[in-house]
């Protein structure tokens, strides 16, 4: 009988390790910005999707090769969703208005969203806030595809969240959006050229800065609420001293410097594999939402023209498209992938000066190349503010956006920019190496 006892004490306390194991994850060495992966498990060379490189294969070093912690959520099954990572609970859905769909009507505009923060009871609880941009882009999964802007149907593209967990749709035709109209609000906003509130966008998969107006009226936005961990997207840098920062709290260790120099995609990969930096062989480079840890968007919003990084670490200065003194764009080992047949030409970076667009005052309905768009606002109205701007590059989207540049190419077939609001684009840009602690 004693033995049997003791049997069932040993399983119990097995499933109980276990157990505390899997719902403790997010707090291994009890780390307080723990980095959710991508979840980009397909490899990717200049276009198309290839098998995973090897060390010392040409792209090696990607997204694929160093996975991170891996996305885990738990449905309470209360409207809630539990991130195991990060510690934090979600609104499960975007359906706000509780109509059983998911359309225009449960969008809001950004002072009702506010409104509605401080209303909010899902699951019974009433300490529901709106999200930082560290915080929400924590969400954002790269197994995703990019819509074209103009697409009419989603058919089988992947948005860039877990619809396993979380519901969603893309922007309601029916109603006169785009499909990629899924611009989620944040509590981060940028005072700047213009004032804008970054979102993330799950349809494209992206970090922009929007206006609050849309051809004159208040523009309404998606939002998913948060609680818990309220320390997650804080850093702490310690200055290594041997051309190293280590962040205490994500368990991250960066170049001080970046590689002052701008190179290609296929070029950064290379660069990470051959760094000893430090006396350390196991540099890379960072995956998106790696390198979205180091943006300081408060920096970038109070200091007129510093960049949007501590000024522990060191950064390049560039002239940018406007010839005026900015910061590069940085590239992450991230493959922005696309809709279609070589679909994997693009690559994620991020804007640690500005995003810069080129809006010209164009005839309505067209774009930077004078094409004509079937779908959406006039790109100069974006956000309302544009119009009164001398018609040429501004910063459109806000220090810390999250954009993509094609991994090769001629930057001078961009010139006058590309997409909607006329993104610069570069090609060539800087890179800050990462490796784990």
């Amino acid at each position: 009988m004693i033995k049997r006892y003791i049997i069932l004490l040993n399983a119990f306390l097995i499933l109980f390790i276990g157990t505390s194991y899997t719902l403790n994850r997010g707090s291994k060495n009890n780390l307080k910005y723990p980095i959710v992966g991508t979840n980009q498990t397909k490899s990717f060379d200049n276009k198309k999707v290839i098998d995973l490189p090897k060390k010392g294969d040409a792209f090696y070093g990607q997204n694929a090769n160093h996975l991170g912690n891996s996305p885990q959520y738990q449905d309470n099954n209360d409207g809630t969703i539990t991130d195991l990572v990060t510690g934090l609970m979600w609104q499960k859905s975007l359906d706000h208005n509780g109509d059983g769909k998911i359309d225009v009507n449960d969008k809001l505009s950004y002072k009702d969203i506010i409104k509605e923060v401080n209303k909010a009871n899902t699951g019974g609880y009433n300490d529901w806030r709106l999200p930082t941009i560290k915080e929400l882009y924590s969400l954002i999964m790269f197994d995703g595809q990019d819509l074209n802007p103009q697409a009419n149907n989603s058919g089988n593209i992947k948005p860039f969240i877990n619809t396993d967990y979380f519901d969603f749709a893309y922007g309601d035709a029916s109603a006169g959006e785009r499909l990629i109209d899924v611009q989620c609000v944040t509590s981060t906003i940028h005072e700047g050229e213009l004032t804008l509130i970054y979102g993330v966008n799950f349809a494209d998969g992206r970090i922009k800065g929007y206006g609050q107006k849309l051809h004159g009226k208040a523009k309404k936005f998606n939002y998913f609420l948060v609680r818990g961990n309220e320390a997650y997207g804080e850093n702490d840098f310690k200055d290594n001293n041997n051309g190293s920062i280590s962040d205490v709290n994500t368990g991250l260790m960066w170049q001080k410097s970046d590689a002052r120099e701008s190179m290609t995609w296929k070029e950064a990969l290379k660069y990470a594999e051959e760094s000893d930096l430090g006396g350390y062989s196991d540099w890379r480079l960072p995956d998106a939402k790696e390198l979205q840890s180091i943006v300081d968007y408060e920096r970038a919003n109070h200091s007129s023209g510093a960049p949007a990084i501590h000024p522990i670490f060191d950064i390049t200065s560039i002239k940018n498209e406007k010839n005026e003194n900015d910061y590069a764009f940085f590239w992450s080992s991230t493959t922005h992938e696309r809709q279609g047949k070589n679909g994997g030409g693009a690559a994620v970076y991020f804007a640690f000066g500005k995003s810069l667009g080129n809006m010209p005052k164009r005839p309505e309905g067209r774009g930077p190349n004078g094409k004509n768009r079937t779908m959406g606002p006039p790109p100069r109205e974006e956000n309302n503010q544009i119009s009164n701007l001398p018609a040429n590059w501004i910063d459109i989207h806000g220090p810390g956006s999250q954009r993509s540049d094609p991994k090769s190419g001629n930057p001078s077939k961009f010139k006058d920019g590309k997409g909607p609001q006329g993104d610069a684009v570069r090609i060539y840009n800087s890179v800050r190496l990462v490796r784990n602690i």
